[in-house]
């Protein structure tokens, strides 16, 4: 029989050489739907605050969102975004994905998450487009609008309200995968303003090496998953495209039903979708 060897688990140590760098504020960021036919593609970002340096573990049980069980990262949900002293995942829409393609799409996610990150812990607060989790759970079940591209957040933690003041900020990222696609849209028309801006590192396989980046990760990967799935619970006419137990997803029957019944409103209309 074939030994297993265990994966080891992500670390602190990127976040911890950042912060020794003087940045006050560490972002994993990592993404989740970039390959859906339907549906939003989202960003989540994880932050951590480097004066909080000595109080950082690495949370029980997390890893890379894929290797993880449904159930698994359900689990996970709520004792990481209180791990993070603020997270959000930024979202954007099926018609900005076909206007302005998938890699500048998915920027813009990760700067209205970022955003969302550096006003509720500078003024408590959310941004226009941003909500709490609450507020977000109810919009949910109602079923998103197609051009629903709203920012998720909260503050986590055990301390409410302002953590930082605007000029302490100096924010530093790290993002999954080998290309930065969030440095070339700050400062774009298409994105928010940001308080202060970001110096990103990118990292292959960030999210089997880097907590923050892992966490970030988890919370993206569930947060679009209950989307989906509510959107799916919502519209019962589109029950052919099996959304509740594909989000989204090119699977055969999908691809089939969009064949046979044409794409919706949701669905990425410039992609090959069948």
């Amino acid at each position: 029989m074939a030994t297993v060897v265990p994966r080891p688990a992500p670390t602190l140590d990127r976040e911890k050489t950042l912060a020794g760098k003087r940045y006050s504020l560490i972002v994993g960021f990592d993404e989740v739907g970039r390959g859906s036919l339907a549906g939003p593609a989202m960003v989540g970002a994880a932050a951590l605050l480097s004066r909080d340096i000595d109080e950082w573990t690495v949370p029980t049980g997390v890893a890379d969102s894929k290797m993880l069980t449904e159930v698994r990262r359900q689990s996970l949900l709520e004792p990481l975004k209180t791990w993070s002293a603020a997270w959000a995942v930024g979202s954007v829409s099926a018609r900005e994905i076909d206007e302005w393609g998938i890699v500048y799409a998915l920027g813009v996610a990760a700067v209205r998450a970022l955003n969302e990150i550096e006003t509720l812990l500078t003024t408590g607060d959310h941004t226009d487009l941003g909500v709490g989790a609450a507020v977000a759970k109810a919009v949910s079940r109602q079923g998103i609008s197609p051009a629903w591209h709203g920012t998720i957040g909260d503050i986590g933690g055990e301390e409410p309200g302002v953590r930082l003041k605007a000029d302490e900020l100096r924010v530093a990222g790290i993002l999954d995968g080998p290309s930065d696609y969030i440095t070339p849209v700050v400062n774009s028309f298409d994105a928010p303003e940001l308080l202060k801006p970001i110096a990103m590192t990118t990292v292959v396989k960030g999210d089997r090496q880097c907590a923050s980046v892992a966490a970030a990760a988890v919370i993206a990967k569930v947060t679009r998953d209950h989307l989906i799935e509510d959107l799916a619970a919502a519209h019962p006419e589109y029950e052919a495209y099996g959304w509740s137990s594909n989000k989204g997803y090119g699977s055969v029957p999908h691809r089939a039903a969009i064949a046979k019944h044409g794409p919706t409103e949701y669905h990425r209309t410039t992609w090959h979708l069948c």
